[in-house]
């Protein structure tokens, strides 16, 4: 399997990941304040948004990927 291939294959699942979830997130830490001994941190949740444009391109792009790397492999 060609590195095209491959890649066209993660596209593929990375756009289908973003259309099915819309998006992500994560916990960010941010430490506010150090006084002395005792240390104040925060921890804030993020959310991504992936456009639904995104998704749909991503798996376009992957497609085209697949087809080339399937031509140029025969």
């Amino acid at each position: 399997m060609t590195p095209v291939r491959i890649l066209g294959i993660v596209l593929v699942v990375a756009g289908a990941l973003a259309l099915a979830y819309g998006g992500f997130s994560y916990t960010k830490e941010t430490h506010q304040a150090k006084l002395g001994p005792f240390e104040l941190s925060v921890k804030e949740k993020q959310d991504v948004n992936v456009p639904q444009w995104l998704g749909i391109g991503a798996i376009a792009a992957g497609v085209v990927l697949l087809a080339v790397g399937g031509r140029r492999g025969k």
